[in-house]
């Protein structure tokens, strides 16, 4: 199984909170997966054409004006996955952690892809729409979901225990792949794990900024930790999710690693020609 990084939309330059990495534009990390049968799997799809191309119908004036996008169509995921020799029409499983207008705008670019996320996501997106949070042209074509109900799983879609937490196996994919509930940053927030051969890959979403959050001593991104706690729709929960983050680190750190959507010293680690210095895990 073959993983590609790709940033999909960067967005404004921030500074690391200590000496070492240089300022670089946050990220919106997301994965690229060639399965053995199946074709591609997509994990987050970031910024999307229709962002590049008319970004305040698409992403609303006020979040440009926050994020200050580069809105590149270089960076889109569907123009990425052809650079890399793919057909965008070969995506077919698209698993998303949350439907924040920033994680999903690339999901028109791939109309056949089933797109899995969690029941409660989904259901408070349709309900919010249209939000600063939730923009409905990302879902406009009607894509094919595959939506997991957490608290009513079927004998099909039973959870299973992944490092102590709850884990869903998405539909028609391999075992190498998990949803890893991450609650509080949205109603229906998910991790996506994927195991790569020798360790699992889990990407946490919006579940925690900065890399420096999850260390023994917590130390908190000012910018980011702005926007995080404003957009958080559990405090206490999504506190919770980030201390149970520091101990599968501290704990697994030889057989797990971690990284967050947009901090862009994590994405270096994976992508050497990212531009930014590399951090340490959890470091």
């Amino acid at each position: 199984m073959k993983i590609h990084h790709l940033n999909c939309g960067s967005v404004r330059t921030i500074d690391a909170t200590y000496d070492g990495p240089a300022p670089a534009p946050a990220v919106n990390h997301c994965l690229l997966v060639e399965i053995d049968r199946g074709g591609l799997v997509l994990v987050e799809t970031g910024l999307g054409l229709g962002d590049v191309r008319d970004p305040e119908g698409t992403l609303g004036a006020d979040w440009v004006a926050m994020a200050a996008p580069v809105l590149d169509e270089a960076e889109t995921a569907v123009r990425q996955v052809a650079r890399l020799g793919y057909d965008p029409a070969d995506v077919r499983h698209i698993l998303v952690t949350h439907l924040d207008v920033d994680h999903c705008g690339g999901l028109p670019d791939f109309p056949d892809a089933r797109v899995h996320v969690l029941a409660d996501e989904l259901a408070a997106a349709r309900a919010e729409a249209p939000s600063r949070r939730y923009r409905p042209s990302r879902w406009a074509h009607e894509p094919h979901w595959v939506a997991y109900d957490t608290d009513a799983p079927t004998r099909t879609q039973a959870a299973e225990d992944w490092f102590g937490f709850a884990s869903y196996r998405p539909y028609g994919l391999p075992p190498e792949f998990r949803l890893v509930p991450l609650g509080g940053h949205t109603a229906g927030h998910t991790g996506i794990a994927v195991h790569r051969g020798d360790r699992w890959l889990l990407h946490c979403g919006d579940a925690y900024y900065y890399h420096r959050e999850l260390g023994e001593t917590k130390e908190a991104h000012p910018l980011l930790d702005v926007v995080q706690t404003s957009s958080e729709v559990h405090r206490d929960l999504r506190l919770g999710t980030q201390a149970r983050l520091r101990e599968l680190v501290r704990e697994h750190a030889d057989e797990v690693e971690v990284f967050s959507a947009h901090d862009p010293w994590e994405f270096a680690r994976f992508s050497p020609t990212a531009g930014a210095a590399s951090a340490p895990q959890g470091a």
